[in-house]
């Protein structure tokens, strides 16, 4: 068994540790990807006379046997592999012979690695929306069922003003479907086909980059060849800053329910099997999982700035720098999708508690609404802002249902245009829904198999 690049001699063993690093855990990831892209890079050489009908249909039958053998786990990458590509194309060697040593024409490991990301990522993007849908779904359920409760508004943590769960959870429904826009723009920069690039320059073969695109369901050819080296690591890094805006988001909800459950607040409850206990308290129930929320939003952009970091003073071209990128693109990526489920599974099981959300209705926050009456009889605003909050032992107790009624434009607690996001739930849905099957279909008739790319 050799190294794609052997030439004849060994490279030291402190070396091989040094350079090889995490790549043969990583990669066990990337096998079924290398392998769709190995058989769409072989179809077009087929289709150039680089290799034979029967040479193709020997290599396409082994890259789906790998692909197999990998979902069973029993494809198993070596250290002396040193990443996935090396071990496909050595055991390719090992069971179909000339033709597994001819695969690697006109390709790079450059462009075969940023291939096997790309088409990982792009499963992974598919996942993502997928859960962050099901998210807003119940989300959106959530403002639905209790879009007229009343809940006290608050800024700097400070009663406000009258408002309501309907306008709470719709917040974030409306804030995630944005989040999802940046994820677009990251799955359309991903979706384009890298092969055809080799090391950066293109070789003098005929390479037929369309072909293998549509092959492998990309929405288009990355045209420059130098271009398509110097965005690895820059792509990976938009998905992980778009993926971290809709976590920013769940972050940001997993404080307020912390803040919200507390015994001293008691707008919501939760079931005791989403709280752990503390090992020395036995009153205590301790929500774990939202805290972590926080702190793996935190890990993820910090997943983010270190691809940054990494590629940020890197000359064009190829520069093994790009190495470094994978680990926390891969844990970033996991991180995003297992925090999006989990809060599902937390709105999924939240009950409101509909006479505390209604003792928080304390005179004071009426006091805005109080001088706005002064100001329907004629007193201008100023005048009777500095009325009401000089003789704020005046304000007397309100009807919080009436309250919330009477803002009725346009996204207030008496207008709440849920119907809005339920058509844009239902439009990304299906577009969801074929893109998957645009991409299946075709991966299928390359693999002559299912074929699942992330997971």
């Amino acid at each position: 068994m050799s190294k794609l690049w052997d030439k004849g001699y060994a490279l030291d063993k402190l070396i091989e540790e040094f350079t090889v690093g995490e790549d043969p855990l990583l990669d066990q990831r990337l096998v079924a990807a290398d392998c769709i892209a190995s058989m769409a890079h072989a179809k077009m050489l087929a289709k150039i006379e680089i290799l034979t009908p029967e040479e193709y249909g020997a290599l396409r039958k082994e890259l789906s046997a790998i692909v197999r053998l990998n979902r069973d786990g029993r494809f198993p990458i070596r250290r002396e592999d040193e990443d996935c590509h090396t071990a496909i194309e050595n055991r390719l060697i090992q069971t179909v012979g000339e033709a597994g040593k001819k695969i690697h024409t006109g390709r790079s490991r450059n462009d075969q690695v940023i291939a096997a990301l790309r088409l990982y990522t792009r499963s992974f993007l598919l996942e993502f929306q997928e859960a962050a849908l099901n998210l807003v779904q119940v989300l959106h359920a959530f403002a639905e069922k209790n879009k007229d409760l009343p809940m006290p508004g608050r800024t700097h943590l400070q009663v406000a003003m009258p408002s309501s769960i309907g306008l709470w959870a719709g917040a974030w429904v409306e804030e995630l479907l944005d989040d999802l826009n940046l994820v677009d723009t990251a799955y359309a920069l991903n979706n384009s086909c890298p092969l055809g690039s080799a090391a950066s320059y293109g070789v003098p073969l005929p390479l037929d980059r369309e072909m293998v695109a549509e092959s492998l369901a990309f929405d288009r050819v990355q045209n420059n060849v130098l271009y398509v080296n110097n965005s690895r690591g820059k792509f990976e890094s938009i998905v992980l800053d778009a993926v971290e805006q809709a976590v920013l988001t769940v972050s940001k909800l997993a404080q307020d329910l912390i803040l919200f459950s507390l015994p001293e607040f008691g707008y919501f409850r939760l079931p005791d099997e989403l709280f752990a206990g503390s090992s020395i308290m036995p009153q205590k129930k301790n929500p774990c999982m939202l805290e972590l929320m926080r702190a793996k939003a935190a890990t993820l952009s910090s997943c983010s700035a270190q691809v940054k970091s990494i590629i940020r003073a890197l000359p064009s071209g190829y520069n093994r720098d790009f190495q470094e990128t994978k680990a926390p693109f891969l844990r970033g990526l996991d991180l995003a999708l297992i925090t999006v489920r989990v809060m599902q599974a937390v709105i999924e099981k939240l009950a409101p508690d509909t006479e505390r959300l209604r003792a928080g209705f304390t005179p004071d926050i009426y006091a805005t609404d109080r001088a706005l009456e002064l100001v329907a009889r004629g007193m201008p605003f100023r005048e009777a802002y500095r009325a009401v909050g000089t003789d704020l032992g005046a304000l007397e107790q309100g009807d919080p249902d009436q309250a919330i009624r009477r803002r009725g434009y346009t996204g207030t607690t008496g207008n709440l245009g849920l119907e809005l996001a339920a058509k844009q739930l239902e439009q990304r849905r299906e577009q969801l829904a074929s893109r998957r099957r645009g991409i299946d279909a075709k991966l299928e008739a390359l693999a002559g198999m299912a074929v699942s790319l992330h997971g």
